[in-house]
């Protein structure tokens, strides 16, 4: 069974900065497409971010300039470096990896941006 561990959310002021992590218990070469997604109180979960094994990256509009995904192969991690962090980024992040066959998901930290 695949297992990951989210780790990295917080509490921020407006313009600051965070790093989450995402540990896969077996290699992420094991996936083709790994991502972040959010969901804040009262929304539906939105993908925020994913990058596919051969390093093509997306982001949703809201974080484009601002949010980087990157993977490290040698850790089996997947990272989101947050940048100009705004209060509507206020919400929970989930990583999501997806395999030939499963999707697999993290447990969820928490990320909150306020004054």
């Amino acid at each position: 069974q695949v297992q990951l561990v989210e780790s990295g959310g917080g509490l921020v002021q407006p313009g600051g900065s965070l790093r989450l992590s995402c540990a896969a218990s077996v290699s992420i070469y094991s996936f083709y497409v790994m991502g972040w997604y959010r969901q804040a109180p009262g929304k539906e979960r939105e993908l925020v971010a994913r990058i596919t094994r051969g390093g093509i990256t997306n982001y949703e509009d809201s974080v484009k300039g601002r949010f980087t995904i990157s993977r490290d192969t040698g850790k089996s991690t997947v990272y989101l470096q947050m940048n100009a962090l705004k209060p509507e980024d206020t919400a929970v992040y989930y990583c999501n990896l997806n395999s030939t066959f499963q999707s697999y998901w993290g447990q969820g930290t928490q990320v909150t941006v306020v004054s």
